[in-house]
């Protein structure tokens, strides 16, 4: 049987990673903000357990499924150490947009991700901008571009972006959309042409 929310929030205090890390897998699950502030302190005291990248993959994820807001301030802490973690800096810049937009909107926490650049960063929160749907400013969606026009076909950062794209504004992302579509990386293509498909849809 799948946790509660209460067996769950408990088992973040367990003494195995796997556990822990199940547990807070369970609360992305549920997005319930009443688990926020068990995550925040959870992701605090493993912040510097080693070797626990999935931990706090997971707890970070987590946090901004839950809409907890306060874990900002940690998140974004975490997120300016240099690591060799990819996928935690990917979920940390997941759950800094996902947060932060609550009140900012899409475009300044997307602006702030791609201010450090960091590829990981920036991939999650390109993530979470095609979780939120909606569209950031005409100005973001040119920076966002500027970056990702000049990557190699194969690259898989566009793969977000091309999700995400389908209610940006603007000529200039059909363009990325259509050369997406008929570039050679299948999961980039695909999610092009869906997005090319609703744009159309709704012109």
């Amino acid at each position: 049987m799948a946790l509660t929310l209460e067996e769950a929030v408990a088992r973040l205090g367990d003494k195995t990673s796997a556990k822990r890390r199940s547990a807070a897998k369970r609360l992305g699950a549920l997005a319930d903000e009443a688990a926020g502030p068990a995550l925040l302190d959870a992701l605090r005291r493993e912040a510097d357990v080693r070797r626990s990248w999935e931990t706090k993959y997971e707890m970070a994820i987590a946090l901004g499924a839950c809409g907890h807001r306060p874990a900002i301030g940690l998140l974004t802490e975490l997120a300016l150490r240099p690591t060799e973690d990819d996928a935690v800096h990917s979920a940390l810049g997941e759950a800094i947009v996902r947060l932060r937009s609550l009140d900012e909107g899409l475009a300044a926490p997307l602006e702030w991700c791609l201010d450090q650049g960091d590829r990981s960063l920036t991939d999650g929160a390109l993530r979470a901008a095609s979780i939120l749907g909606g569209a950031p400013t005409p100005t973001t969606v040119g920076r966002i571009l500027d970056l990702l026009d000049p990557l190699d076909p194969y690259d898989g950062l566009r793969y977000w972006a091309a999700v995400a794209a389908a209610k940006w504004p603007g000529e200039r992302v059909d363009v990325f959309l259509e050369s997406c579509a008929a570039g050679p990386r299948a999961d980039v293509s695909e999610a092009a042409r869906a997005s090319l498909d609703t744009r159309r849809a709704d012109a």
